[in-house]
């Protein structure tokens, strides 16, 4: 027997549906709040030791590009050296440029 009080929505994540009017007025009263307008005793304080354990989402992958990529022969030689039977020097390589690049990232602007 099928239940005809059940409502069945589908929702394209990458294509939402478009903002009510009441919806973009409750967006931009929250815009224009300050920080200490912000009522934030229901979340828990992000102390010290909470980002002493955090680590980046251990599932996530960003894609791969392949490229040809010219580098100094002691460079390759060092890498290969401090990995395991010269295996892994290239994911060491791609570790250090992506430590490089997020201690030099600025940080984006949540309000834009």
């Amino acid at each position: 027997m099928k239940n005809k009080s059940l409502v069945s929505v589908e929702f394209d994540p990458a294509n939402p549906p478009p903002l009510t009017e009441r919806q973009k007025v409750e967006l931009e009263r929250l815009a224009a709040l300050s920080d200490d307008q912000i009522d934030t005793s229901d979340i828990p304080e992000a102390d010290e030791d909470f980002w002493s354990r955090a680590e980046r989402n251990r599932f996530f992958r960003p894609v791969k590009q392949q490229l040809t990529l010219r580098l100094d022969a002691d460079l390759v030689a060092w890498f290969k050296a401090q990995a395991p039977a010269g295996k892994g020097y290239q994911t060491a390589i791609n570790r250090v440029l992506r430590e490089h690049v997020e201690a030099h990232r600025v940080p984006r602007n949540v309000s834009s």
